[in-house]
């Protein structure tokens, strides 16, 4: 996998993430402010977290340590979709934008379970 990889910026799974990480604060930018502390601290840091357990995981040596961290990525998409349901049900935010926004964490979800597989076939991080 590495061959092909020469920098954690070059995977989708990455790319993917920043993405939504500038979703997440381009839509959290319009919920109220009484939520400064509260959902757009959350949403914001969970945002953040993919891309960046992504990057540090890449850096590890052990294959393992990899998946862990990409594993912790998958858990804050997972958190990010929960939010997002607040945010629809709460009415933060325009129902399209809400989905717009699931769906690309639903995707980069999936691209996350791949990399996570192919890193556990090859047997290197």
């Amino acid at each position: 996998m590495r061959s092909e990889i020469r920098s954690f910026r070059d995977l989708i799974a990455w790319q993917k993430g920043i993405e939504l990480c500038k979703r997440i604060y381009a839509i959290s930018a319009t919920f109220p402010d009484a939520e400064r502390f509260g959902l757009i601290s959350q949403i914001r840091r969970a945002g953040v977290s993919i891309p960046s357990n992504i990057a540090e995981g890449y850096g590890r040596s052990r294959s393992g340590d990899y998946v862990r961290f990409l594993n912790i990525a998958r858990g804050s998409a997972a958190e990010i979709v929960t939010q997002l349901v607040l945010v629809e049900e709460l009415g933060f935010a325009d129902k399209d934008r809400v989905q717009s926004c699931m769906l690309l964490t639903e995707e980069t979800d999936r691209v996350l379970f791949g990399l996570i597989r192919a890193v556990e076939g090859s047997g290197s991080s």
